[in-house]
């Protein structure tokens, strides 16, 4: 439905991001924060929420947190408070959770995306909070009974807001892929959105064109996945679009997408602040960050994505496409930049990665989620690979034969031309002596093309190419070739 048809709607997005953080233990207790354990197996009378027990602050999760502050631009506070959030679900055992409201550790930050289908935007980070995350409930819809999982009960989490600077479901994917791939290059959290470590609530509402009030708006949930967030974002703007339009009202609630129908659904009233009645944790001292703290972690950061683009566009020349699909990815980024030590020609082996190795990710993917830290090829040896094309070694076409046999066995390139014989032929005199063959069986062919029919270099080229079982060199062949056809 285009913009005219939805009656001159303009969408506005704010997200909702919970990042679980990647600390060996939970944030007030000793217990494992790993994922995988059986139900209920880290647990403990503290995340369980027994009588009489006592939080005590993770300080990696803190320093964590102080970590992604930094890469998001935000002011940090040296005072921060812990509150309770006030609700019970059967995960979320003490009836509460321990969170920050009024007083969060830090605020007001900035993220560049560059989405497909747009220019450069700067989106606006209203707060970072630290709080713990809830546990999971499993309903079996065979038995009719449900199960709760306390095991992700007290993981660290941060809730990272965003202002309403969103404006499509295209924006959504940007920023969150953006999002995700700092927290990875921080090594703060995994950004497994299929296991849950990166999550999150989308709200959305929609306005007259050039007007500044709000819409009301609704929050949805349950999406595992950038696709899942486009599409259940595009179905809730027809859905409110089309409301509208009909002259009836939007209502504020939480809704559940259900990527199997592709809809949203309503799970609940959408609760405000004063529903959570917060209030200060009794059991928690204020949170004082040092300034001395945070220049220390400061100095420790690596460098994040928009750094890593800009270096590689400036160091290697690349194409500002290539630079942002390359650094995406820590580890693909980290993988680009050892191919190129080993050859350096950065587009060469920029254009191999963009095409093969990602491709070869993808196809391997578990549950869509392509894994660049264990790729069947080593940098090393795509460089050498386009090292052998570079030096007349093997052609192009050859290569990507040598590229696949390097994915199968996981052998050297040199090893694997050898072993097949796959060197390129570039004896000017043997393939002169080809081209003379074919060109004596084909006059009628050699006459067509003297007479205009320029197209017919194709033909000799596979001829010749068939001939040498496509290891003659591409370039020499086409120079001998047309220096033969109109000499």
């Amino acid at each position: 439905m285009s913009e005219y048809e939805r009656g001159n709607w303009e969408t506005v997005i704010g997200l909702e991001v919970h990042v679980q953080l990647k600390t060996a233990t939970k944030l007030f207790c000793g217990c494992s924060a790993a994922f995988g354990a059986a139900p209920n197996e880290n647990t403990c009378p503290v995340c369980l929420g027994m009588p009489g027990v006592l939080p005590v602050l993770n300080e990696r999760a803190t320093e964590f947190a102080i970590r992604a502050a930094l890469a998001l631009d935000c002011k940090i506070n040296e005072t921060s408070r812990w509150a309770r959030k006030n609700y019970f679900y059967p995960d979320l055992p003490k009836a509460y959770q321990i969170s920050q409201y009024e007083q969060p550790y830090c605020e007001h930050g900035t993220l560049t995306i560059h989405p497909e289908d747009g220019e450069e935007r700067r989106v606006r980070v209203l707060r970072i909070h630290m709080e713990e995350d809830a546990g999971k409930n499993v309903h079996d819809a065979r038995s009719g009974s449900s199960h709760v999982d306390l095991n992700r009960a007290g993981v660290p989490l941060l809730e990272i807001v965003s202002e309403p600077d969103l404006r499509s479901g295209a924006e959504a994917a940007a920023y969150l892929r953006k999002l995700r791939s700092i927290v990875q290059y921080l090594d703060i959290c995994d950004g497994n959105m299929n296991e849950g470590s990166m999550r999150c609530d989308a709200n959305v509402s929609l306005r007259k064109s050039g007007t500044a009030a709000y819409g009301t708006r609704t929050e949805t949930k349950n999406m595992n996945s950038f696709r899942s967030v486009e599409r259940a974002i595009a179905y809730e703007v027809e859905r409110q679009a089309g409301l509208l339009n009909a002259g009836e009202r939007i209502v504020q609630e939480t809704r559940l997408w259900d990527a199997d129908r592709g809809v949203t659904r309503t799970m609940r009233s959408k609760e405000e602040a004063h529903d959570y009645r917060y209030f200060p944790e009794p059991d928690l001292l204020p949170l004082l960050i040092a300034p001395a703290w945070v220049d220390r972690v400061r100095r420790e950061l690596p460098e994040l994505p928009e750094q890593k683009r800009a270096r590689f566009v400036a160091d290697y020349g690349l194409p500002d496409y290539d630079a942002e699909v390359l650094t995406a990815s820590r580890a693909l980024a980290d993988f680009y930049e050892a191919a190129v030590a080993a050859h350096r020609n950065p587009k060469a082996i920029s254009n191999w990665v963009m095409a093969d190795v990602i491709r070869v990710a993808n196809e391997r993917a578990v549950n869509a989620e392509a894994d660049f830290t264990n790729l069947p090829v080593r940098a090393e040896a795509l460089g050498k690979l386009v090292a052998l094309i570079d030096g007349g070694t093997i052609s192009g076409k050859i290569a990507k034969a040598v590229f696949d046999r390097m994915v199968e066995s996981g052998d050297d390139p040199a090893t694997i031309v050898e072993r097949e014989g796959l060197v390129q032929e570039s004896d000017e005199g043997k393939i002169a002596s080809i081209i003379d063959a074919i060109l004596a069986a084909n006059p009628e062919k050699v006459a067509e093309f003297r007479g205009g029919k320029d197209k017919l270099l194709g033909f000799f080229v596979g001829l010749i190419m068939r001939e040498t079982q496509g290891k003659a060199n591409p370039q020499l062949v086409n120079k001998l070739l047309a220096d033969k056809l109109r000499g």
